[in-house]
């Protein structure tokens, strides 16, 4: 887009500000999401899933309640998505659900804990598994999940649609491994996936089905992100709803029927005494030691696509807050480089927190931190989707050809009540955790007043 600016001069001139480009089709959008979506989670959740709940039967009620208060949620935000189909997500739906400040602060919230702390807790799983796939130890976990960041991001690098393709492909083999773990488990495991209890073994066992269903939430998130690059979806009102409710939903089924074949195959005890290290076991004891290992480079793959998708859409979100000139180094940040008309420094600013975080935290700690925080602001935009019916009925004013979340007031009301109920476990079991998460989000209330400040003041001529 080319803008012309006069000078005291009186010459003309010409500034190009270059724009992100609509190019992403449905398959593409919907492999974000699925890509997203599918990562660690699945994989690295099952004992904490497991311990909470106490037994295989609460934990499979868990997988299935973190599955639908996920589609209501996805349904929910789908619908304000099509309305808003603009770079920038959940920052840009609260700003016009609410206020700039809300706005602000659920972007501020994203760009320096959510995206970051999803960005290194995947990084963080992947060491484990490379260091178990390669017996390298565990002082190489760190520095392994350092270079998975580097490389991705360097990927990103390049225009979205290399990496929007990237995320088809990986996507496409994720589902091996996934294949291979249902299609083992439903018919040559010979364990009972019900009634199986950790209660015995461990005082942790039972601490909260609220707590379990959180856990589950950390394998399900990722389906809101593929609305941070609204602006780049071909046709968003009726591209962005297909994608976010069928991506879900394909998930949904996925996650239940893994978490029951490897309940038939592993015990119960054998699932929480390895811990982290439960799916890797699972499959050298299915598939021995050679297609254990192929299964594992399966699993690594998904890890490596879902944290392709998180950094290709998590800048988006700084870079449409540097645009609106709401952060420090706004210039940088709205940077877009003429080629690959990829934001190159909000890249770079997102993964450099992210390697903070690898250096200095764990990633399960990460994992609850992120899902708890973001769940606060997705409460408020589902019943922001209540505000914008209002808003339409008072002015007439109805788009017929956005989407329409199915069984209203119904659907947001469960998604309301679901996320409530997660954040108020989180509040019983982790107050101090709340508290911190809060904290973090609050420091940015000054840099919003100062900018809101800094723009309200008139310019000197």
């Amino acid at each position: 887009m080319e803008q012309s600016s006069q000078s005291a001069t009186g010459v003309m001139k010409h500034t190009t500000k270059v724009a992100l480009k609509r190019d992403l089709g449905l398959w593409s959008a919907l492999a974000l999401v699925i890509g997203t979506i599918i990562g660690s989670g699945i994989f690295f959740k099952q004992a904490s899933v497991l311990d909470a709940a106490g037994g295989t039967t609460m934990a499979l009620g868990a997988w299935l309640l973190g599955g639908i208060i996920t589609l209501t949620s996805g349904l929910s935000i789908a619908e304000i998505g099509s309305q808003m189909p603009e770079t920038g997500g959940l920052y840009h739906y609260m700003e016009n659900m609410y206020n700039k400040f809300w706005g602000f602060l659920s972007g501020w919230m994203q760009i320096i804990v959510y995206g970051p702390s999803m960005i290194a807790s995947l990084a963080l799983y992947l060491g484990v598994l490379v260091t178990d796939f390669f017996g390298i130890g565990n002082k190489w976990l760190v520095p392994v999940g350092l270079i998975a960041i580097a490389f991705i991001g360097l990927i990103n690098f390049l225009s979205n649609r290399f990496g929007a393709s990237i995320a088809i492909i990986i996507t496409l083999c994720k589902l091996v491994p996934i294949t291979m773990i249902i299609v083992f488990g439903l018919f040559f495991g010979n364990g009972n996936a019900f009634g199986q209890s950790v209660q015995h073994i461990t005082s942790q066992a039972g601490s909260g089905f609220g707590v379990a269903v959180l856990a589950t939430l950390f394998a399900y998130d990722g389906w809101v992100l593929v609305a941070n690059m609204g602006g780049e979806i071909k046709n968003p009102k009726k591209m962005l709803p297909k994608a976010i409710g069928l991506g879900i939903l394909l998930v949904s089924v996925i996650y239940l029927l893994v978490t029951f074949g490897i309940y038939r195959v592993m015990p119960a005890a054998e699932i929480h005494r390895l811990g982290q290290n439960a799916t890797p076991a699972f499959a050298k004891l299915a598939f021995g030691g050679l297609g254990g290992k192929i299964l594992n480079i399966g699993i690594i793959i998904s890890i490596l696509g879902c944290m392709n998708g998180k950094i290709m859409t998590f800048p988006r979100i700084m870079w449409k807050m540097a645009d609106n000139k709401e952060l420090p180094f706004s210039d940088k940040l709205a940077y877009i480089n003429k080629k690959t008309l990829s934001p190159i420094y909000a890249i770079v600013t997102v993964l450099g927190i992210a390697m903070l975080l690898v250096l200095f935290a764990n990633p399960d700690r990460l994992s609850d931190l992120c899902i708890t925080t973001v769940y606060i602001f997705y409460v408020m935009a589902f019943v922001g989707l209540f505000k914008l019916r209002r808003r339409e009925q008072t002015t007439a004013q109805i788009d017929k050809q956005s989407f329409r979340v199915p069984f209203y007031p119904l659907t947001p009301i469960i998604a309301i009540l679901g996320a409530g109920f997660v954040i108020f476990s989180e509040v019983i079991n982790d107050p101090m955790g709340i508290l911190f998460s809060i904290i973090i989000v609050a420091s940015g209330i000054p840099i919003y007043y100062y900018f809101k400040k800094k723009h309200a003041q008139p310019v000197a001529h």
